[in-house]
């Protein structure tokens, strides 16, 4: 079964068109990646998907349902989105921040409940955050505050996750330590899990599933072995790769490659 998928999927920002008619599948309880060069239309597309943006024609269907007509707090109930630049945590601390993830359960004055404050403490925990929830958000590294904003999005109780370019501007261990800690929910949590990725081989290592996106259009969606091929990503990329396997996963990997000249 599919919960979540698009149809004809028209998407402007004015008059420039940046998703054409894209229809697709986000597969259940997996992880699936988006991939393609910048400007492609990537993040528009989980923008719409999860409406931030508005979409011009076309539908987002999510059990069975137009997200366009989901109270919003329903929806924020069903699915939650960590934007690749987050906004500003200046003068709060961690506890405070993961404490915003609970918004679309609060009523009255916004008070938080017993639940809530347990749902708070979970996220915390299994992100690994709990020893920083009376610091500064702005005091922890990079690494530390990526982990913080997904605590926050765990926080609000979603089966589906969207993550914008989750790992930007974090070296390489950090990179490593987000992208095992959205495996380990999607395993042992069975979270839907949908992610911008430019890293090709880090969308191969940790996805079920890659929707390779060329000028807003679907190029190829599919297994890792459907997606990370040489043809595809001459098609996407405009490079030459040479494609191997990962010693350790068995999933395909670039090894190396040329940027192809010309019309080749």
């Amino acid at each position: 079964m599919v919960r979540l998928y698009t149809e004809k999927l028209h998407i402007s920002y004015g008059e420039r068109l940046i998703v054409k008619n894209l229809s697709v599948n986000i597969p259940d309880k997996k992880i699936t990646t988006i991939i393609g060069s910048n400007g492609c239309g990537k993040s528009t597309l989980l923008k719409a998907i999860t409406r931030i943006i508005s979409h011009q024609s076309g539908s987002v269907i999510l059990d069975g349902e137009n997200i366009s007509t989901e109270h919003t707090k329903s929806l924020a109930k069903k699915m939650a989105i960590l934007p690749q630049t987050p906004e500003s945590a200046s003068g709060l601390t961690v506890g405070e921040l993961v404490s915003y993830g609970r918004f679309p359960y609060q009523k009255g004055f916004g008070r938080l409940s017993k639940e809530d404050y347990k749902m708070i403490d979970w996220a915390l925990e299994v992100t690994g955050t709990k020893d920083y929830k009376f610091r500064p958000v702005d005091s922890l590294s990079g690494g530390q505050r990526q982990r913080v904003w997904i605590a926050m999005a765990l926080a609000q109780e979603t089966d589906i996750i969207f993550l914008d370019e989750p790992t930007t501007y974090l070296d390489m261990a950090h990179q490593l330590e987000v992208l095992e800690l959205l495996q380990k929910l999607n395993k042992e949590q069975e979270r839907t899990v949908v992610m911008v990725l430019h890293d090709l081989n880090q969308a191969a290592r940790f996805a079920d599933y890659i929707i390779a996106l060329k000028d807003g259009e679907i190029v190829k969606a599919g297994k890792c072995e459907e997606v990370i091929t040489q043809d595809v990503l001459k098609k996407v990329f405009h490079i030459d790769a040479e494609i191997g396997r990962d010693p350790r996963t068995n999933k395909p990997m670039c090894i190396t490659y040329n940027l192809l000249r010309g019309d080749n």
